[in-house]
């Protein structure tokens, strides 16, 4: 009997502007994530993460993996791009399709999915990504967090999809290392929290970290 799954989604921004120090310190950042939550006996068990890039196109960067066989290599960033946000939702809404378990009346199904999303700027397909938003609501997420990082990114935007919008003011590694260190957090929270409730409570984010409320 297998355990039941947490999946995770995470949805990172790629387009040209994350070039140089963000996009270096996100990768820092994702493999601080992936070693705090395998020393996590819960999460070892349970979590098996999944990360979608968008920029001028969304992309499936990491199926659906358990987390003990997640092995990245560094992500690139285009020389400059559009933010296909909407495009990667729609990604992600075909991806939680065909990942997620349903329960049977033999088996119980995968835990309520989380979903991360990283931006710093705004999507550049914003009616794809308001046309999407109604069809991830179906999905029945576990939690939502979309993290607006940086001066340009539109936190009301990010509204339209979930009421957990955090920001980071700037986009310097500890800032990402805080997101990400904050992620591993959440979802920790959730591999042990996940029968229990609807929704996830999340913990207080780190002081880089900044909770719109």
């Amino acid at each position: 009997m297998s355990a039941r799954r947490l999946p995770v989604y995470i949805l990172l921004d790629t387009s040209g502007s994350m070039r140089g120090e963000p996009i270096h310190s996100v990768n820092v950042g994702i493999q601080a994530m992936l070693s705090a939550l395998r020393q996590d006996p819960y999460a070892l068990e349970s979590v098996h993460l999944s990360i979608i890039t968008f920029d001028v196109e969304a992309r499936e960067y990491l199926p659906l993996t358990p987390l003990d066989a997640v092995k990245l290599d560094e992500i690139q960033v285009p020389q400059a791009g559009a933010t296909f946000l909407g495009a990667a939702l729609e990604l992600l809404i075909a991806c939680v399709d065909r990942d997620l378990r349903k329960s049977t009346p033999d088996a119980k199904g995968d835990w309520r999915p989380l979903l991360f999303v990283m931006t710093d700027g705004s999507p550049s397909d914003l009616h794809a990504y308001r046309q999407a938003i109604p069809e991830i609501n179906k999905r029945g997420f576990g939690a939502i967090v979309a993290c607006a990082a940086g001066p340009k990114a539109k936190q009301e935007v990010l509204r339209e999809l979930t009421d957990r919008v955090v920001t980071l003011d700037t986009m310097d590694s500890a800032a990402f290392s805080g997101f990400f260190k904050w992620v591993s957090a959440s979802v920790a929270v959730g591999s042990t929290s996940a029968g229990v409730s609807g929704s996830v409570s999340l913990p207080p984010p780190p002081p880089e970290v900044q909770l719109v409320l």
